[in-house]
């Protein structure tokens, strides 16, 4: 019997350059933002170019989804200013014919009115998150089948 040890098995030699390297050949500038793909007269379109591609190639929903959500926040702020000043308003008249109602009316708007405006804020949030995260799905299947044509 010869004495053999047995041998550490031998790595798998390594690639000629890092990830970190093939990533910076990928990406030039390195800076992560994406570079404009297509014709250089595309380079510099804007939000009104954007606004009147009629192929829907640019989207515009989120460069606008930070003035929709202040937009409904305000409209949510004016109605629940309206319904509660009326409420209270309301309540209050009823008090001269029936005081239970007239409390009943000014418990229940003291009340509602918040839980339906907080709520309101939460549906408007949760749709302009929904429309959102549904372009940038689109976006990046867009990417994704950019860059398998290849």
């Amino acid at each position: 019997m010869t004495d053999q040890t047995p041998s550490a098995p031998t790595p798998p030699p390594l690639p000629p350059q890092s990830a970190a390297e093939a990533a910076r050949a990928a990406d030039p500038d390195d800076t992560g933002v994406p570079t404009v793909a297509g014709e250089a007269s595309d380079v510099g379109k804007g939000f009104f170019s954007a606004l009147f591609d009629l192929s829907f190639r640019t989207f515009i929903t989120r460069r606008l989804a930070g003035v929709f959500y202040f937009v409904g926040l305000v409209a949510i702020a004016i109605g629940f200013i309206v319904y509660f000043v009326g409420g209270i308003i309301s309540a209050v008249s009823v008090m001269w014919l029936n005081v239970g109602a007239g409390v009943t009316g000014l418990i229940a708007t003291i009340i509602i009115v918040p839980v339906v405006t907080f709520l309101a804020i939460i549906l408007l949030r949760f749709i302009i998150e929904a429309v959102v995260a549904l372009i940038a799905i689109a976006e990046n299947t867009e990417r994704t089948a950019q860059h398998t044509r290849r």
